[in-house]
């Protein structure tokens, strides 16, 4: 008889990373400070890196070693979701390294192989190495090409090396079909790791286990009894800082490239064979391919810019004016699109997905609204406070799931109104979620990639964008809307003109 203890498939057992090393290119940006330093330590603190683990940093600021090893603790100490622990820093101290270097420049990638080969012969991290491309995406290819020219993308027999690219995957489809040419020259395909923090949250990974464990959602879970499904992610705040990287990016390609059409993908897809990353991706590509867009954009999309006002009491700066933004900017901070599904169980069922920053409040959710009851044996004012039910997956905050349907209302009268029935992930689990570039992180140093979209989906979510961009070009400027709205009256009328509203969460 197998003992549980040992058997691999046991799922109370962690998985934890072998002897390796994490290169992160960009070490001194934001990402890196607030999200990946964090996570590695959580990692580690969660007694998931062995002892043969190794963080480099790779930037030009001038740092000795022990100088990046305080910006990382730094980091921790302000970041971390677990509790600090020296020993846990004893030990993850031990492996940290810094080189200083141009990306461009031969020299530093020559002093960075010599680096991660001391740290094979010192610390055993065996020939095995990721290396993180936390820097802006026009400078992926120089850092590819260093990678191969000077040796460190060469994989031994026994050995491993890893990439890992953060979005945007590109601007369009032929610039992402670039990229993928450039990766793919360097490494082989399951050595690419392309980064979608989202696709790392526990709410979104429950997405799988809520349609495919339960029995009694997938019976419905068609257009049989869908009347829609509306994707949000909303922000509360601006772009802040972020003017070189947003403007000219835009909510579409920051948002729905990515994010939004990952949910719809996990929201929409077939039962796989199994949930290996094989079978996973085949039926997120198989609906990212059956997605086609309504034919007239002007009633089918909608975008906005916000403008300055009042906001949780502060007095707040429109996006043409905030620092770096160009003044005539067509740039949109809001955008919405109304999505089709060209399959049997989702024939004639809209999706809408819409994005936005200085939005009434930050959430991300997928609600699944389904179609009012074909007889209603009430009297119309019985009814009259009875919305669509409703199925409500909340990935942040306040994550977990609430299902809202008809209930009587307490009385000798019959008054039937909507009630809600919630699940939180806080009260009914007594451990904390790990983030998402924990498990991220993790995956990618044991070479697991069901969470990692292939290049097929990129260029496929590209395909279905590319239309809504190229019409927003030649459309005149995104609609302004107040700050702490809901978005622009063009996206309000958008669903107004298909009988429906937007939810507001």
């Amino acid at each position: 008889m197998t003992n549980p203890l040992r058997d691999p498939r046991d799922r109370r057992l962690p998985r934890i990373a072998g002897p390796c090393s994490l290169v992160i290119f960009g070490v001194t940006g934001d990402l890196a400070r607030r999200k990946l330093m964090p996570a590695i330590y959580d990692l580690a603190n969660r007694g998931l890196l062995p002892p043969g683990f190794a963080l480099v940093g790779f930037a030009r600021r001038e740092f000795a070693t022990q100088d990046f090893a305080q910006v990382v603790h730094d980091a921790v100490r302000e970041h971390a979701r677990t509790p600090f622990n020296e020993d846990t820093w004893q030990q993850l101290a031990a492996g940290i390294r810094y080189v200083m270097g141009d990306l461009g420049d031969p020299a530093a990638f020559a002093a960075l192989n010599q680096t991660v080969s001391q740290l094979d012969a010192e610390l055993g991290t065996g020939g095995n190495h990721a290396f993180y491309l936390s820097i802006p995406p026009g400078k992926f290819p120089t850092v590819v090409e260093q990678l191969k020219a000077s040796g460190l993308s060469q994989q031994g027999a026994d050995a491993w090396r890893r990439v890992v690219v953060e979005k945007p995957f590109g601007h369009d489809l032929a610039s992402a079909q670039e990229l993928n040419r450039t990766l793919g020259e360097v490494f082989p395909t399951g050595s690419v790791f392309r980064i979608d923090h989202y696709l790392g949250k526990e709410t979104v990974q429950n997405i799988l286990a809520l349609r495919f464990a339960n029995a009694m959602f997938e019976p419905v879970w068609n257009s049989n009894f869908v009347d829609h499904v509306q994707i949000t992610m909303a922000e509360d705040i601006g772009i802040g800082g972020r003017a070189g990287y947003y403007d000219g990016i835009g909510a579409a390609r920051d948002v729905i490239q990515n994010h939004l059409l990952q949910l719809l993908a996990l929201t929409a897809m077939e039962e796989p064979i199994s949930f290996d990353a094989t079978h996973v991706r085949f039926e997120k590509e198989k609906i990212l391919q059956a997605v086609v867009l309504p034919e007239d954009l002007a009633a089918s999309t909608a975008r906005g810019q916000y403008a300055g006002g009042w906001q949780g009491g502060e007095l707040v700066s429109g996006y043409l004016e905030e620092s770096g933004v160009d003044p005539a900017s067509t740039t949109e901070t809001y955008a919405a699109v109304k999505l089709l599904v060209d399959t049997r169980r989702w024939a004639g069922v809209p999706f809408y997905l819409r994005t936005g920053k200085r939005l009434a409040r930050r959430v991300t959710e997928i609600a699944v609204v389904f179609k009012r009851a074909p007889h209603l044996p009430f009297a119309a004012t019985d009814t009259r406070e009875l919305g669509n039910n409703a199925l409500v997956i909340r990935v942040q905050p306040d994550e977990g799931v609430t299902v809202r349907f008809g209930s009587k209302v307490p009385g000798t009268a019959m008054e039937v109104r909507d009630v809600s029935m919630d699940f939180g992930y806080g009260e009914s689990f007594t451990e904390t979620s790990p983030e998402a570039y924990e498990r991220l992180i993790l995956d990618v140093l044991l070479g697991d990639p069901p969470l990692f979209p292939r290049h097929e989906e990129v260029e496929q979510s590209w395909r279905i964008l590319d239309p809504v961009l190229d019409f927003w070009a030649k459309s005149g400027t995104p609609q302004a809307y107040g700050a702490g709205t809901w978005g622009p009256a063009t996206a309000d009328a958008m669903l107004a003109r298909d009988g429906r509203t937007w939810r507001r969460p």
